[in-house]
């Protein structure tokens, strides 16, 4: 009597997760540390909220700290990829600067529970060797925007008297902010939310004519 392959009848191959079912449970993920902060968010209710087991979970993303990560990751890929565009095209400075304000509500719009973590959580993960990609980005930012705000003061598209670290902030800070209020769907655009910004913001640094 032939004897049973106990491999192929009890160690089947695990089945890899779908990309789509990654990404869902990414989303959840983001949702829930968006609205409860890293710290008091658990692996077990990041599961609760995708309607599965947190050992189910583990399946998937080996730490909450690991889901964070690519949340992150991939928030601040995009939004490179999307600014180093900007960058690239040999905009004069105003352009640049509405460009760049452009792309970062459509970020919102598009990852906005990823961009509230990144606002609440980015100072404190950034000290974590893992999460050292975040100081870079944050320095990367400062030197594409404040350059933006020197070379339009050299050129006369801004204010001789601009104090542009002080600009720098206030863009970033507004800009960014949107997201705790921002929701996809609503009565604006993105882009028509930065074209109203931008007609609040330039005219208090555009030059005078």
């Amino acid at each position: 009597m032939p004897k049973a392959n106990s491999n192929s009848n009890s160690k089947k191959k695990a089945t890899p997760p779908s990309p789509e079912r990654r990404g869902e449970l990414l989303a959840t993920a983001a949702e829930v540390f968006a609205a409860q902060g890293y710290n008091a968010t658990t692996v077990r209710k990041i599961a609760d909220e995708a309607g599965m087991l947190a050992g189910s979970l583990y399946y998937h993303f080996d730490s909450k700290e690991s889901m964070v990560d690519e949340i992150l990751s991939t928030f601040l890929d995009e939004l490179w990829e999307r600014y180093d565009a900007v960058l690239a095209a040999g905009l004069e400075p105003r352009e640049t600067i509405e460009a760049l304000v452009t792309e970062s509500f459509r970020e919102i719009d598009r990852q906005r529970d990823a961009v509230a973590i990144y606002q609440k959580e980015s100072k404190h993960l950034r000290s974590l060797p893992r999460f050292a990609y975040l100081g870079d980005s944050q320095r990367k930012f400062e030197t594409a925007w404040l350059g933006t705000l020197e070379r339009g003061v050299a050129t006369g598209a801004f204010r001789t008297d601009l104090d542009v670290r002080l600009t720098y902030r206030f863009l970033r800070d507004t800009v960014w902010v949107a997201a705790s209020w921002y929701r996809p769907g609503g009565r604006y655009s993105p882009e028509e939310i930065a074209r109203q910004y931008l007609s609040m913001v330039l005219e208090g640094f555009a030059a005078r004519t």
